[in-house]
């Protein structure tokens, strides 16, 4: 439908939304509805027809197609600069960040200095003493293999003259060495609760996925064992009945954010994200224990990254694929 025929569909809607809103006010006064009431049945009914269609859950924001985020699995909005997305590539690549703009294109690079890029997974913005930070997680262990995992927490870089970034190099505020209480397993979602001081981690494979936490701020520069709080409700068991394979690697949970506001963790899996809201005085072991909405997500390529937008609207979501699709969602 082109513009014109739009705004003329529009128009007669709207105008036949008048017509009736017309009848039923003549309706009204037949039986003597009260004044009050009839006006707002009748504002209802006009405003009813003309209202904007609600938009679906996914919609194409951009595309990725540099080919230094062919591996992408971490996304974070930025606290800092306006209209930027952070995101990393996995493990193998380059310890980089990189800004993006909502339509995909590039527009700056950092390089991470001091720590390598074992298996990057996740990323996560956050607050603390008015300063802006991003954490990297370099938790992702697909063999089973490491004993120890590291998170690493920069301070974000400001934009220069213009609003804009350029190319430079950072180095972590701090990093918190860690290592799980029972022994490896695989972790791609990792996601920041500032006020509460904790960062949560979920796991990838475990049927169902558990929930970690560790401190934010450390005491000292030990190694901290990650606390398991709780395991993720609306996931199958270990042994669910009639689960494909295929069904099992569609619900591995990729990525997770808090919103903005700290009042829903939304997780990522290869087909859906699941909406966990949470009430002021509940835990996140108990907001976690309660059934999510599940929105699915058929058409991401190996979906990997997830985040809040910085105003807590939406969300992006992009995938290990090349080019990415970026989309924003309407939760």
């Amino acid at each position: 439908m082109d513009a014109e025929a739009g705004a003329q569909f529009s128009g007669s809607a709207c105008r036949g939304q008048r017509r009736e809103a017309t009848a039923y006010h003549a309706a009204a006064m037949a039986v003597e509805v009260r004044p009050a009431l009839r006006l707002l049945l009748t504002v209802s009914l006009a405003v009813a027809g003309c209202s904007a269609p609600v938009p679906p859950f996914a919609q194409l924001s951009g595309l990725i197609l540099d080919t230094r985020l062919s591996d992408l699995s971490g996304l974070a909005a930025s606290r800092e600069t306006p209209d930027t997305l952070w995101a990393l590539d996995d493990g193998g690549n380059p310890p980089a960040l990189y800004a993006i703009g909502p339509r995909g294109g590039v527009q700056a690079r950092m390089r991470i200095a001091g720590v390598a890029n074992t298996d990057w997974e996740d990323l996560a913005a956050f607050d603390l003493g008015r300063r802006h930070y991003l954490l990297i997680a370099d938790t992702g262990d697909n063999g089973g293999l490491r004993k120890t995992l590291q998170l690493h927490v920069v301070e974000e870089p400001r934009a220069g003259a213009g609003g804009t970034l350029s190319d430079a190099t950072l180095r972590p505020a701090w990093s918190i060495a860690f290592r799980w209480p029972d022994g490896p397993r695989d972790c791609e979602a990792v996601a920041v609760d500032a006020a509460r001081g904790q960062v949560l981690l979920v796991s990838k494979r475990r049927r169902p996925p558990e929930l970690f936490v560790l401190p934010l701020r450390p005491q000292g520069a030990g190694l901290q064992v990650a606390r398991r709080v709780g395991r993720l409700a609306g996931f199958a068991g270990p042994a669910p009945e009639g689960l494909s394979p295929g069904d099992r690697l569609r619900n591995q949970v990729t990525a997770a954010d808090i919103a903005p506001d700290g009042r829903s963790l939304a997780v990522l899996t290869y087909r859906s994200v699941r909406f966990y809201p949470r009430r002021s005085r509940q835990s996140w072991s108990q907001a976690v224990a309660v059934k999510p909405r599940i929105e699915p997500l058929a058409w991401l390529p190996q979906a990997e990254a997830l985040a809040w937008a910085a105003d807590g609207r939406g969300l992006y979501a992009s995938g290990e694929h090349s080019p990415a699709p970026l989309l924003y969602l309407n939760p």
